[in-house]
C-alpha cells in the first residue's frame, strides 16, 4: 500500500470536524508554495472585483 492509499483510509475514518481541519491544514500547505504568478495574480484580481460588485466568487467547491 502506497503512503497516499495510507492517508487517505486514514481520512477516511476521521469526523468530519477532523476531515475540516486537515483540509484547512492542506489548503495551507499548498497556499504556501504558491508562485505569485501573473495568473494568480489575475484570478485574485477578479475575485476582488466581484466581491466589490457585491458577488461572492468561490474558488472551489464545498465538500458539504
Amino acid at each position: 500500500m502506497s503512503t497516499v492509499q495510507e492517508i487517505e483510509t486514514a481520512i477516511s475514518r476521521l469526523s468530519p470536524a477532523e476531515m475540516r481541519l486537515v483540509r484547512d491544514w492542506l489548503e495551507n500547505q499548498l497556499e504556501d508554495r504558491l508562485e505569485m504568478t501573473n495568473e494568480f495574480k489575475g484570478r485574485i484580481e477578479s475575485s476582488e472585483r466581484q466581491m466589490a460588485e457585491g458577488q461572492r466568487p468561490r474558488t472551489r467547491s464545498s465538500p458539504e
